[in-house]
């Protein structure tokens, strides 16, 4: 009932994708836009309060289930097993651990690091939450209908691989938009899935992405719908329901700073707005690439870090939740990358080491001896095989020869 608002100069009712759709509205609707996402934030901040001390009543207080998470109003109690028989593979999505790192901290570092493992879901992405999200809840409206509707985005490898794994479980057509820059292994997944694969100039980065998936949709009629996961009110959304409650739950309350890199900005908009009013002194801290650094008002640049740094500010990206932001270059965030897979046996794609160097960095400051970190993984590292982040170790095994018996 929040997802509607009306627009000033037409008076009607819009979605607030719709509102993010048009590029050509007049100041006074950008206004309207801009004070219905403050009044989302605001009622959701109020809702969760509510949830947590008790206000619901106590029926809706008993028993809050979001997409198999299951809350307490003591935030005490919640489910985070998977069925044991799933109906579909999006049933298995979500309720992903949480993981002390140890070794690659360092002596310099005095707070506890505790990584969420979104390279556990399904796909091996933190995408499959929002690739979920953004087509079940377009199905409850009514906007798309399985074996009817096309659905066409832009993406840089991991939401497309979530949207693909979806949209075949559920009976949908695919068509992704994608800089041919990304790694191939991110190619092969698309196809394998069934989804057509456009590839667009590297140099127009995920703008031309963006650019082209806009052209596919227009040309196809009612039949197309276009995602759109950097402004899909869905995208943070599912993570204001599952990610946060989870981190909350995992953390007993316990926790001082969520460090995550901005891809679409879901994942950090999600998760603030479900922390940030049950522990006002939380910060978020926001990663983007040195070569990118679009957030902290510099211009956009070609990098390596693979889902994150999309050379704009996306329109999920809440600002006014980020705390601070910190800029990592593409070789401190592979090298990070490298150390997690050989000392925590952890293997990462690349924005996951970005992530890390980060965590470990803030860690390191004096005045945050003793705090909680905890940090987003948002990949798996077999993603990134064919990517420079492995380039010498391929190189490596492919000069291998064979011994004798």
């Amino acid at each position: 009932h929040l997802r509607s608002i009306c627009c000033c100069d037409c008076q009607r009712y819009l979605s607030l994708s719709d509102f993010a759709k048009n590029s050509t509205a007049s100041s006074k609707t950008k206004i309207c836009r801009s004070i219905a996402m403050k009044t989302l934030r605001f009622i959701a901040m109020l809702s969760v309060i509510s949830k947590s001390r008790g206000f619901l009543g106590s029926t809706a207080a008993s028993k809050i289930t979001n997409q198999g998470v299951k809350i307490q109003s003591s935030s005490k109690s919640m489910d985070l097993t998977h069925p044991k028989i799933a109906d579909d593979i999006t049933e298995l999505i979500g309720r992903t651990p949480l993981l002390r790192l140890n070794k690659v901290l360092g002596p310099d570092c005095k707070a506890t690091v505790l990584a969420k493992l979104e390279s556990m879901e399904p796909c091996n992405s933190v995408k499959d939450r929002i690739g979920k999200s953004m087509i079940l809840e377009a199905e409850k409206r009514g906007e798309i209908t399985p074996g009817k509707t096309i659905l066409v985005e832009p993406t840089s490898g991991n939401t497309g691989i979530a949207l693909a794994m979806v949209a075949a479980a559920r009976g949908y057509e695919m068509i992704l938009t994608m800089p041919e820059s990304m790694s191939l292994e991110r190619r092969v997944l698309l196809r394998a899935f069934g989804a057509k694969l456009v590839l667009t100039p590297a140099a127009k980065g995920m703008g031309g992405a963006v650019k082209k998936a806009e052209e596919i949709v227009s040309k196809m009629g009612p039949n197309g719908f276009l995602l759109q996961q950097f402004n899909n009110a869905d995208n943070p959304k599912v993570h204001r329901e599952t990610t946060g409650p989870e981190i909350m739950y995992q953390t007993d309350g316990n926790i001082d700073f969520l460090v995550g890199g901005v891809g679409t900005g879901g994942t950090i908009t999600g998760c603030g707005q479900y922390l940030k009013p049950l522990k006002p002194n939380m910060k978020i801290i926001a990663i983007e690439p040195v070569e990118s650094p679009v957030l902290s008002g510099g211009s956009p640049g070609p990098h390596k870090i693979q889902g994150i740094g999309a050379g704009f500010i996306p329109g999920n990206c809440d600002v006014s939740l980020i705390d601070e932001i910190m800029q990592i270059s593409s070789e401190d965030s592979m090298e990070m990358a490298k150390r997690l897979a050989k000392e925590e046996g952890l293997f990462v794609g690349i924005s996951s080491g970005a992530a890390v160097a980060a965590a470990i960095a803030l860690g390191s400051r004096v005045e945050n001896e003793g705090k909680v970190i905890c940090v987003i993984i948002p990949s798996f590292g077999e993603r990134y095989l064919s990517t420079p982040l492995f380039q010498n170790i391929l190189d490596e095994v492919k000069a291998m020869k064979t011994e004798e018996v």
